[in-house]
């Protein structure tokens, strides 16, 4: 229905109860009340016609919901029964869609505002009327245990049954091109990272997902009587309590973790990603965001984050940055191309630092410098079927201002690897070089920006189309030695001292009282 006939079509059984006298105008007052909502609230993104195509919608991933469609993914009506709940509906406007733009309202709203919004959203599917009537059957729930996790872990693999879109690990590392029922291009979960479930990683919320399905795109119903793939109850849920084991809560981004601890270490520093030395280090989390302030900007961004670890010794640092990217970007290479976009580049990480460690809490802009307070850039790049992986040390003095030299000189190297969904860069330099004017030299106990951008080359992200942190800073702990003890004593005794000298003068002062 366009507009106007949508209106129209909302006052005519208004006027009806009007001249009956009867119920129909409470009945009623939802959809109109829930129409001025809608404008005010909703509009933007799913537009006019609720089509999804709102003035915004070109700059979201995934895109906005398409109502006139009638389907909504989050549902807990059974997989036969396309009619979704109201407290469904409820839920996802209240909490919102984590992972996606849509926030949840319910601090904004209140709950006849979002009841009559609902009421609104189904005029355009024409499901004024329609009622659910088949529910999900949930049984009788097993409980998550070892064993539980186990059997969920091999119907999960079991023919690929699960692991074919969401990975071995889980991690959501596609192995075909998947799109929604508007060819749109969707990605699969990343199990491991629950904060992003547009539900909850609660075991029944997935089981909800497993049996249902999630309409409009490929996830399907493990209940359709046609999949070879159909599970049983009690199946369901195993599969769910071994989807929520395994959420990683290293991954999750902590708001007071602004600090990557770089532990000094004896002997030589760790130069490959795989190296179990990295472990003496704690990994540090934080969020990418799609550069959006330089042209050509950037909007739909498929890597969320990345996580940090470093160590040093007397002579270099080694930073190991790890990030989960759905897809392996090669260019030239056939499985890539399969499963990527058009115009696929090398995926790439770049790790950023001011020239100069700054004296107080200023640090230069952190989209690539000024040329007032320039940074340096090293940027490790995938490579090609034609040209291995490489790295590149980038004088910068904003983002159309970079100039590229030998990272040998400076003795920066690199080495990156990649499996089941998640690439791990290893990067070393000298804690100091020649170039003093041009490079950062690193100090033990400073505090020292740091800055991440991230290009995932399967989702045509290159040049100013890129992800990227603010400033965090990197510490290298310095060593605990002596002279940190012999203050600490020297300290306590002067203290003891004092208080042996307070405590006579006043035993003193008291034995003249007595006189």
């Amino acid at each position: 229905m366009t507009g106007t006939i949508r209106k129209t079509a909302l006052l005519v059984p208004v006027i009806a109860g009007i001249l009956i006298g009867g119920p129909v105008w409470a009945q009623s007052e939802g959809p109109i009340r829930g129409e001025a909502v809608y404008q005010k609230r909703c509009l933007m993104c799913h537009g006019e016609e609720g089509d999804g195509l709102g003035p915004a919608a070109e700059r979201l991933n995934p895109p906005p919901r398409d109502f006139t469609l009638g389907q909504f993914k989050i549902k807990t009506t059974a997989f036969k029964d396309p009619i979704t709940n109201d407290a469904d509906l409820i839920r996802m406007i209240g909490d919102g869609m984590p992972g996606t733009a849509m926030p949840g309202w319910s601090d904004i709203l209140s709950e006849q505002e979002i009841s009559d919004v609902i009421h609104y959203i189904k005029t355009f599917a024409e499901l004024e009327e329609e009622k659910p009537s088949d529910q999900i059957d949930y049984g009788t729930q097993v409980k998550s245990s070892p064993e539980s996790i186990a059997t969920g872990k091999k119907i999960f693999h079991d023919g690929d049954r699960c692991s074919e879109c969401h990975g071995a690990e889980g991690l959501g590392d596609a192995v075909k091109k998947l799109k929604n029922d508007n060819g749109e291009r969707t990605w699969p979960r990343n199990l491991t990272k629950p904060w992003t479930y547009r539900a909850s990683n609660d075991a029944k919320d997935i089981f909800a997902r497993v049996t249902a399905g999630i309409p409009t795109t490929q996830m399907p119903s493990f209940t359709n009587p046609k999949s070879k793939k159909k599970l049983s109850i009690e199946d369901r849920w195993h599969v769910a309590n071994y989807a929520a084991s395994l959420a990683d809560a290293g991954k999750k981004v902590r708001a007071e973790n602004t600090v990557i601890k770089a532990v000094r270490v004896e002997g030589d520093v760790p130069t490959s990603p795989d190296d179990p030395a990295w472990q003496q280090s704690t990994s540090s989390t934080f969020f990418l965001v799609p550069q959006i302030i330089a042209k050509p900007r950037f909007f739909k961004s498929a890597n969320d984050s990345v996580s940090v670890r470093a160590l040093y010794n007397d002579k270099r640092l080694s930073v190991l940055i790890e990030w989960d990217d759905r897809t392996k970007s090669i260019p030239g290479d056939e499985v890539a191309i399969k499963i990527a976009d058009k115009g696929m580049s090398p995926d790439a990480i770049a790790v950023q630092f001011p020239v100069e460690i700054p004296a107080g809490m200023e640090k230069p802009y952190f989209l690539m410098g000024s040329d007032a307070k320039p940074v340096n850039l090293w940027r490790w790049s995938s490579g090609t079927t034609e040209k291995p992986e490489s790295v590149a040390l980038i004088d910068a003095a904003g983002i159309t201002n970079q100039q590229p030299r030998d990272a040998a000189t400076s003795g920066l190297s690199a080495k990156g690897a990649y499996k089941d969904g998640t690439w791990r860069v290893a990067m070393t330099r000298l804690l100091t070089t020649s170039e003093t004017a041009k490079d950062i030299q690193f100090a033990p106990g400073r505090f020292i920006p740091i800055a991440f951008f991230n290009w995932d080359g399967s989702n045509s992200e290159q040049g100013t189309k890129h992800t990227l942190t603010t400033w965090y800073w990197l510490l290298l702990q310095p060593e605990a030695g002596s002279k940190p003890l012999m203050a600490a004593i020297i300290v306590a005794l002067l203290i003891g001292g004092a208080l042996v000298w307070w405590g006579r003068s006043a035993s003193a002062a008291n034995k003249e009282t007595d006189l």
